[in-house]
């Protein structure tokens, strides 16, 4: 049995609004792309959405569009996007510890970061679960900072009923891997109306359509960038939008199981722990496992055709190209980083194949002396 560590899940309906966008007149930026944001700002509360060609441009225009210039505090803890955003926006990053519980930003290390050239935080919500935005918003307006989102793996989960994305600009990936796909793709969320109107400008070569005199006549009014996402991915987006809660349940189902079966191994296994008023929309199951059998566990699961992975190691702060920006001990992260395993989850993944990766991991345990 092959076990794939993700599969999106497309079917029928997909491929016929895809032939129809493709049908049309429209194959970059068109109307799919309106109903799409449309739907995406009714269904998670929120009065401004953008689709875009990735997260990684969202992060990069939420930092533009906002005019921000200094050091902006990150997990060490996340994918490389988040940091090279930051860079190629002409800002620094800042490297902040993580909880081991949630593995998400530790709001006290946040803290500890914050200097005179700090104007923003940019939280990364772990694997589908929350960050603790309580904290964070009071840290946000105690020192008068702006706060950003990396909601790219929490699409549909929410903190105190209330869903990731909407407390600062979000930032969503719609990679194949996530809990919905538009093949590459991203969303950018916002609460203000002009600087949703920027980002329009920013994500559009800086075109301004304030400035037309006539039909023909395009004038940019800022250096903006290419980050439309096409007409037909847009279609995508939306038939896909439409079956996310029916995903996300499916990957709570699947998430349940594993919670029960691994918890059983407590002396191999760490959990991430759900607090109360956190709901979780699984993008990943991940697990702590110790750091001597970690790499025979990845290659003994590989063996038995189970794609399992690692995210993420090396967190940002071992990086070599992000290494000068290093500037405070992380030693959660580098537990965590040494630890981390992620095992397959999907909304496709039948009973069979979940109880397949079980039975092995009980194998390999078998085999240690616990």
């Amino acid at each position: 049995m092959q076990i794939p560590l993700c599969k999106p899940s497309i079917d029928s309906n997909e491929l016929k609004i895809i032939s129809r966008s493709l049908k049309s007149p429209w194959l970059t930026h068109g109307p799919f792309n309106i109903k799409f944001e449309k739907l995406f700002s009714n269904k998670f509360r929120i009065p401004y959405s953008l689709s875009m060609n990735s997260c990684t441009s969202a992060l990069e225009c939420a930092i533009k569009c906002q005019e921000l210039k200094g050091e902006i505090i990150i997990p060490s803890f996340t994918w490389v996007s988040t940091a090279n955003a930051i860079l190629n926006s002409g800002c620094k990053p800042v490297f902040a510890d993580i909880e081991l519980n949630s593995r998400n930003i530790d709001p006290k290390s946040i803290v500890k970061n914050i200097t005179k050239k700090t104007v923003a935080i940019i939280i990364v919500h772990f694997a589908g679960l929350p960050c603790d935005m309580n904290e964070i918003i009071k840290i946000c307006k105690k020192y008068k900072l702006k706060l950003i989102e990396d909601s790219a793996e929490t699409l549909g989960a929410k903190y105190k009923n209330k869903y990731t994305g909407s407390f600062g600009l979000g930032c969503f990936s719609f990679f194949p891997t996530k809990n919905i796909t538009t093949t590459e793709g991203g969303m950018l969320t916002f609460q203000d109306k002009k600087l949703f109107d920027k980002a329009k400008k920013i994500i559009a070569h800086g075109i301004d359509k304030s400035l037309k005199k006539n039909f023909w006549h395009r004038e940019s009014s800022l250096p903006g960038h290419n980050y439309r996402l096409p007409n037909h991915l847009a279609a995508l987006g939306l038939s896909q939008l439409k079956k996310l809660d029916l995903f996300n349940k499916k990957r709570r189902k699947i998430a349940k199981i594993y919670d029960k079966e691994l918890s059983k191994f407590n002396n191999f296994f760490i959990l991430q722990k759900v607090s109360k008023n956190f709901s979780h929309s699984y993008q990943m199951y991940t697990v702590r496992v110790p750091k001597k059998y970690r790499t025979n566990f990845l290659d003994f699961m590989r063996r038995k055709n189970i794609e399992v992975s690692v995210h993420f190691d090396p967190p940002l702060h071992e990086q070599k190209y992000l290494k000068s920006y290093y500037k405070k001990k992380l030693p959660k992260t580098d537990i965590l980083s040494k630890e981390i395993v992620t095992l397959p989850i999907f909304p496709d993944m039948k009973k069979k194949q979940v109880n397949y990766v079980i039975s092995n991991i009980k194998k390999f345990i078998s085999t240690l002396n616990l």
